[in-house]
């Protein structure tokens, strides 16, 4: 009996960069289709000003989750697989299965592989994927410093349990702090600060390095984290590589993926 038809369809925030985008929501949904060739590999974004900003901008047409769904149910498919690229499970991913439940009725299964980080084994795999990506800057001079979202949700926590785990390895000079929620830069900063630190890395801990990080992690205003350290003291350097850039991240994703998919 032949089976019916499947697709992956892979759910980002989006980012309005262009060339941020294409170099790490693109590469994941690049390597998705590479690990899993017999399914159809879809895009679809959860924020709706960066779909509204790069039609008006660039013409570019990005499909909500709602709309990406009603095109694959207008076009048959019947088994449907969404794979977030979102750091944690918070209000965006609630967003997902919330749109996901309106539409189960059009299709026969209709499943959701889990954020980057929720076990404990994400959370080492990611300590590693850091370690490694600012290995250069591995001194006791340097703060490796990464900037998260932040989010009310109470999925917030894994931001806490990331920098505990990092702690219980022995780790002491990784550091996380997120723009909307805890840990604040404020805070990173005094730690940093006490332990005598000269020196600091800032590097995303987002899929994309968008607006947050150009201009809230990087920027020259007086409440970027580059400038709040450099009032510190701290001589500031920036990476500008969004996580989704990283094979390694890419890998971790298509596992997830995987794990979704053996479900059935």
């Amino acid at each position: 009996m032949k089976k019916s038809k499947a697709a992956i369809l892979v759910v980002s925030f989006g980012t309005s960069y262009n060339n941020t985008r294409n170099a790490t929501i693109g590469a994941i949904e690049s390597t998705i289709a590479e690990f899993f060739p017999t399914f159809e590999v879809r895009r679809a974004f959860t924020s709706g000003i960066v779909i509204g900003k790069l039609f008006r901008r660039d013409g570019i047409i990005i499909d909500s989750v709602d709309l990406a769904l009603t095109k694959l149910a207008d076009e048959g498919y019947r088994r449907i697989y969404i794979q977030p690229t979102h750091i944690i499970e918070g209000d965006e991913f609630d967003l997902i299965a919330k749109i996901a439940e309106d539409h189960k009725d059009r299709f026969d299964s209709i499943k959701i592989g889990q954020a980057l980080l929720k076990t404990t084994e994400d959370i080492d795999m990611l300590i590693d994927i850091l370690c490694d990506i600012t290995a250069q800057y591995d001194d006791k001079d340097t703060a490796r410093v990464f900037m998260g979202h932040g989010t009310e949700h109470a999925a917030n926590e894994m931001y806490v349990k990331l920098q505990k785990r990092i702690a219980e390895r022995g780790i002491n000079n990784i550091f996380i702090g997120t723009v909307e929620a805890d840990p604040k830069i404020n805070e990173i900063a005094d730690t940093i600060k006490a332990a005598g630190f000269k020196k600091a890395l800032l590097s995303p801990l987002m899929i994309v390095a968008g607006e947050h990080v150009i201009n809230d992690m990087a920027g020259d205003s007086e409440d970027s984290w580059k400038s709040i350290l450099e009032k510190e003291g701290l001589e500031v350097t920036c990476r500008l590589v969004g996580l989704g850039r990283e094979y390694a991240i890419q890998q971790m994703i298509a596992g997830h993926c995987r794990v979704m998919l053996k479900r059935d």
